[in-house]
């Protein structure tokens, strides 16, 4: 927690400095930047991955995906859950929130997601056309997934900062993560940003049983949930899955690095 205050801290000083040195000391402060920013997301990551794995998830990318780890994954589980169902679902090259609301209106939008830690973007995720203000549900609510840019709203970004002589973002990850921190949301919203939702924080407020239901209760809620998403009991069904998406993967309109393996029962996952 110290690194990541500490990684915070250099980061905004850094952005402090960026308008007050001369033209070639902004470029290697931003350099910097870029770097020390690139090394904290992969650290988020690495966090976020060990803590799913440790409730009963696997998450890897295409490139790790072999059908022996999931087997060996699959054995694992199927050593403390008596005949395991899984929930597979694609992995997003985004930026991770959490979204809150109460008496049936959204009050807050936060980056890494636990609604504590993390910063208040609400007002650019209100921009987001797909992010409902009001739901169906007056208890409380927290969802968490992922903020990205489609494909075709990054090359339509891309283009126009050409046309400026900007430098291009180097993916939509990057440019998802820098138009949901823009201080001015006008220019948020013109990005066209998109997002889905995975994971119902305070399900068992409402008799959620299953990673599959969840899903359910949240389309109903009106958020934006992936069909995407297969109920397997198998390797061989995992693995197929995994293949289907792989093979589909380039003519999505959003980018996936991976996918995530998740035991559909959410009490085998504590």
């Amino acid at each position: 927690i110290l690194f990541f205050r500490e990684l915070d801290f250099s980061l905004a000083q850094i952005k402090d400095m960026l308008d007050s040195h001369s033209f070639d000391r902004k470029e290697a402060l931003r350099a910097q930047h870029e770097l020390l920013t690139k090394k904290k997301e992969r650290l988020e990551r690495l966090i976020d991955l060990t803590k799913r794995r440790m409730e009963g998830n696997a998450e890897m990318s295409f490139q790790e995906f072999n059908k022996e780890e999931i087997e060996e994954f699959v054995q694992r589980i199927s050593e403390s859950v008596s005949n395991p169902e899984f929930v597979v679902e694609c992995k997003y090259d985004g930026l991770a929130m959490a979204l809150l609301y109460d008496d049936g209106n959204f009050t807050r939008a936060v980056t890494r997601g636990d609604g504590i830690v993390g910063e208040d973007v609400s007002n650019n995720v209100k921009t987001i056309l797909s992010i409902p203000m009001h739901i169906p549900e007056t208890r409380h609510v927290e969802v968490r997934g992922e903020v990205y840019m489609p494909k075709a709203s990054f090359e339509l970004l891309n283009k126009r900062q050409e046309e400026k002589g900007v430098a291009p973002f180097a993916n939509p990850r990057n440019a998802a993560a820098g138009s949901i921190r823009q201080l001015n949301s006008s220019v948020c919203a013109s990005r066209k940003l998109d997002a889905y939702w995975y994971y119902f924080q305070n399900a068992s407020d409402f008799a959620v049983q299953t990673q599959e239901e969840a899903l359910e209760a949240m389309s109903k809620m009106h958020f934006r949930t992936n069909p995407l998403r297969k109920v397997c009991t198998t390797v061989d069904e995992i693995w197929q899955f995994i293949q289907e998406i792989q093979e589909k993967r380039e003519d999505l309109p959003y980018e996936i690095d991976g996918m995530v393996i998740k035991l559909n029962n959410l009490a085998d996952q504590r």
